[in-house]
């Protein structure tokens, strides 16, 4: 049975380490929140070790920039592993062909040019037209305020036609910008699998993006599966892959499902019982916002 808690502070004693999601848990894409800053800190601070586990199609570096700017201060986390990251490795061995046309905004070209010691190879990758491709690599939406995934239903029409395989570096179908929603690159995947085509993913809640947590943690130290706790807003991503890879997980609901579990400051009680029984899901605890 879900519990439901006020503060990570009331669990934080029984994990020695923490996968964080960051878009609706630590900033909303456009400012960090104090709150769960502060919750970090204070749980690194009694000797948890936090690890920022993120769908950003953004390899590691590229995120701790965005964090910076963001103003989440680097004492609140000890280690990060991105979507970006574990789908950057995939693209390396060669999984996509050498020649990908990519689909998503010129931020992400550091996608296929900046790597960690842990994901570079002697691969050699190269951008070119849908026409020309082996592959494609989806790091998101063109132009993600003004574009929806139907503005591509063309491309990918030829694209499946071709037979090429679509590399997704974020399942993420939607997130909240502020008070804006927008399309990820999982919605343009999700559309090219309803059209015939091949799609493969690599964030949550996938096992590449957890195989690359864990072996990211290690470096932390030697912590056992049942000491470590996953905290994400997303149900079909952060929850789902949690349960699913037997963590301990902390659904916050007042992110993507803030509506349906009739979140303000906690969420109602039998909103969230009939919203995790409808989706089938399980969290050991819930919390309002990450605090």
């Amino acid at each position: 049975m879900t519990r439901t808690i006020s503060a990570l502070a009331e669990i934080g004693a029984q994990y020695d380490a923490v996968l964080c999601d960051l878009w609706g848990c630590l900033h909303n894409g456009i400012a960090a929140f104090p709150e769960a800053v502060a919750a970090l800190q204070d749980y690194r601070a009694k000797g948890g070790k936090v690890l920022l586990l993120t769908n950003s199609p953004r390899p590691k570096s590229q995120v701790i920039l965005q964090l910076d700017q963001l103003g989440v201060p680097r004492d609140a986390w000890d280690e990060v592993a991105t979507s970006g990251d574990a789908a950057q490795a995939a693209m390396m061995a060669g999984q996509f062909g050498t020649r990908v046309h990519h689909i998503g905004p010129e931020r992400d070209l550091p996608f296929f040019t900046e790597m960690e010691p842990d994901i570079r190879a002697e691969t050699r990758i190269e951008r070119v037209t849908l026409e020309e491709a082996e592959g494609i690599v989806c790091t998101g939406l063109d132009d993600d305020a003004a574009e929806t995934p139907e503005d591509y239903k063309g491309r990918l029409m030829l694209a499946k036609q071709a037979g090429l395989p679509l590399l997704c570096a974020n399942p993420d179908v939607v997130v909240d910008r502020g008070e804006e929603r927008i399309y990820c690159a999982g919605a343009i995947a999700e559309l090219y699998t309803a059209l015939g085509g091949k799609s493969y993913y690599f964030g949550k809640p996938h096992p590449p993006i957890y195989d690359l947590a864990r072996r990211r943690l290690v470096a932390l130290g030697d912590i056992p599966k049942e000491r470590v706790l996953v905290i994400g807003d997303g149900p079909a991503t952060d929850v789902k892959g949690g349960i699913a890879e037997e963590y301990d997980t902390l659904f916050v609901t007042g992110g993507l499902a803030a509506a349906q579990t009739g979140t303000e400051t906690d969420p109602d009680p039998g909103k969230l019982a009939a919203y995790l029984e409808a989706e089938g899901l399980s969290p050991s605890h819930a919390i309002g916002r990450l605090r």
